[in-house]
C-alpha cells in the first residue's frame, strides 16, 4: 500500500515538474516581433520598442536626424512611431501580458501542513502535502486561455500603431494646410491693409466718401481677424502633431513643406468595396472569432464544471504509541444543489450574443467603408476641380483686371478687391486639397477596420500559433 501511494505521489510531482518546464519561460521579446510583423503587413512601418538605454539613444539619434529636415508625412510617421511616449507605454503592456502569463501557468506552492497533538502519554505527529489535481486537469485549458490573452496583447499593441499611424498623418497634414492657410491670410491682410490706407489718404483730400472709407476699413478689420484665427488654426494643429511626434523642447522647432502634396492623377477604384471590407476590416474578422470562440465555450460549459473542484491530498501520520498511518483522498464536488444548467444558459446567451453583434457589425462595416469612400471619391473631385477651374479662372480674371488697371479703365481699389478674391480662392483650393488627404486617410482606417478588441483578436489570430510562437517553452 504504501508503495502505491508513494508511485502516485511521485506520478504527480513529476507531471507538476514537467508543466513547470513546458510552461514556465518569459518569451525572449515579450511578443513584440508579432507586432512588428502585424504592423509592417497591415500599415507597412515597423515600430520599435525602446527596451533599455542602449536602444533610446539609438532612437533619439533617429529622431534628431529626421528631425533636421523638412518634416515629410512618410517621416513624421516615423518619428511618431520612434519617440511618441504613449505607444513605447503600450508596448510595455506585453511584458507585463507575458508575465502574467507564466505566472498563471505556474503550479502553486504545494501545501504541506505539520500538527502535534497529544492526549495523555501519546504524542501524535501529523504531515500533509496538498496538490489541486482540479488545476491539473485545467492545465490544457488554461494554458489556451492565457496564451491566447498574451495574443490579444500583441493585438491590441499592433491596433495601437495603426491608430498611430492613421493620427500622425491626419495631424500632419492639418499642420501643413494651416500653414498654407496662414501664408494666404496673411497676403489678404497686406492687400486690406493697403486698401484701407490709401482710402484713408483720400478720404482725407476729399476724394473718398465715408462709406467708401468705412467698407474698406471694414474688410481691414475682417482681414485682421480672420489673420488670427488661420495663426491660432496653425498653432493648434502644429501643437497636436507635436504630441503625436513626442517632442519637447527645441525639438518642437521642426519645419513643415510649404505646402501639401499634389492631388494623385487619378482616385482609386474599389469596384468591391464591401466584399474587401468584409474580407480584410480586422474588427469584422475579430466578431467572427468571437462567434467561433463563444460556439467552443458552449461546448465546454458542460463537462467544466465535474473538474472545477477535483483534490488530491497525502498524509503521513506518526505517534510515538502506534506505527506510521499514511494515505491519500480525492475530494470532489456533489452536483446536489447546482447541475450546472444557469452555467450553460449564460453560455448560450454569449453565443447568440456574439452572432448578434457579428451580424451588426458587418453591417455597420459596409456603411461605413460606403461613406469613406464617397467622402474620398468627392473630396478629390472637388480639389480637382479647384486646381483645374476655379483657380485657373481666378488668375485669367486678375490678367485681364491688371490690363484693364493699366489701360486706366478701372482703378486701384478694382484692382485690390479682384486680388482679395484671387487669395481667397488659392485658400479654398487648399482647404479642398486637405479634405482630401483627410478623406484619403479615413478611408485607408476604414478598410482596416475600426480599433478595438475585435481587431485585436484579428491580428492575434494572425499571429504564428496564436500569438505564442515566441515562447520556446511552448
Amino acid at each position: 500500500m504504501a508503495a502505491t501511494e508513494h508511485r502516485l505521489a511521485a506520478t504527480v510531482l513529476a507531471l507538476a515538474a514537467s508543466l513547470l518546464a513546458g510552461c514556465g519561460s518569459l518569451s525572449p521579446d515579450a511578443g513584440f516581433d508579432g507586432v512588428r510583423q502585424a504592423s509592417q503587413r497591415l500599415a507597412g512601418v515597423e515600430p520599435v520598442w525602446a527596451r533599455d538605454d542602449a536602444t533610446r539613444r539609438e532612437l533619439e539619434a533617429q529622431v534628431a536626424q529626421r528631425l533636421a529636415e523638412t518634416l515629410s508625412m512618410d517621416a513624421a510617421v516615423q518619428v511618431a512611431l520612434l519617440n511618441n511616449r504613449h505607444l513605447q507605454a503600450d508596448f510595455e503592456e506585453l511584458g507585463i501580458a507575458d508575465a502574467e502569463r507564466v505566472q498563471a501557468l505556474r503550479w502553486p506552492n504545494p501545501g504541506f501542513s505539520f500538527g502535534r497533538s497529544t492526549k495523555g502519554d501519546e504524542v501524535e505527529i501529523e504531515r500533509g502535502l496538498h496538490l489541486s489535481i482540479g488545476r491539473l486537469l485545467a492545465m490544457p485549458m488554461v494554458r489556451e486561455v492565457e496564451s491566447r490573452r498574451f495574443a490579444r496583447a500583441q493585438g491590441l499593441a499592433a491596433t495601437r500603431v495603426l491608430q498611430l499611424v492613421a493620427d500622425t498623418r491626419k495631424a500632419w497634414v492639418q499642420a501643413v494646410a494651416a500653414r498654407q492657410g496662414v501664408q494666404y491670410a496673411r497676403q489678404v491682410m497686406d492687400a486690406a491693409e493697403a486698401s484701407a490706407e490709401l482710402a484713408r489718404r483720400m478720404a482725407a483730400v476729399g476724394n473718398f466718401n465715408k462709406l467708401q472709407l468705412a467698407r474698406e476699413q471694414a474688410f481691414y478689420a475682417d482681414a485682421a481677424l480672420g489673420l488670427a484665427r488661420a495663426e491660432q488654426a496653425e498653432r493648434s494643429s502644429r501643437e497636436r502633431l507635436t504630441r503625436l511626434l513626442g517632442l519637447w523642447g527645441e525639438q518642437t522647432a521642426f519645419r513643415l513643406p510649404e505646402r501639401l502634396p499634389e492631388l494623385p492623377a487619378e482616385p482609386r477604384e474599389l469596384p468591391q468595396l464591401e466584399r474587401l471590407a468584409i474580407a480584410q476590416r480586422l474588427d469584422v474578422q475579430g466578431a467572427r472569432l468571437a462567434v467561433d470562440q463563444a460556439a467552443r465555450q458552449l461546448g465546454l460549459s458542460g463537462p467544466v464544471r465535474f473538474v472545477d473542484a477535483l483534490e488530491l491530498g497525502l498524509m503521513r501520520n506518526s505517534s510515538n504509541e502506534g506505527p506510521v498511518q499514511t494515505g491519500w483522498e480525492i475530494g470532489f464536488q456533489i452536483p446536489l444543489f447546482d447541475f450546472g444548467d444557469a452555467r450553460r444558459a449564460r453560455a448560450e446567451g454569449q453565443y447568440r450574443q456574439s452572432v448578434a453583434r457579428a451580424a451588426a457589425l458587418a453591417v455597420d462595416a459596409r456603411s461605413e467603408v460606403r461613406e469613406a469612400y464617397g467622402a474620398y471619391r468627392t473630396a478629390w473631385d472637388i480639389a480637382r476641380h479647384q486646381r483645374d477651374e476655379r483657380v485657373p479662372l481666378a488668375r485669367r480674371i486678375s490678367e485681364e483686371n491688371l490690363l484693364r488697371y493699366n489701360g486706366m479703365l478701372i482703378g486701384v481699389f478694382e484692382l485690390l478687391a479682384d486680388a482679395r478674391a484671387q487669395i481667397a480662392t488659392v485658400n479654398a483650393a487648399i482647404e479642398a486639397e486637405r479634405d482630401f488627404w483627410l478623406a484619403q486617410a479615413d478611408l485607408d482606417m476604414a478598410l482596416i477596420g475600426r480599433p478595438g478588441l475585435e481587431a485585436a483578436a484579428a491580428i492575434a489570430a494572425a499571429l504564428p500559433a496564436g500569438g505564442a510562437a515566441a515562447d520556446p517553452g511552448h
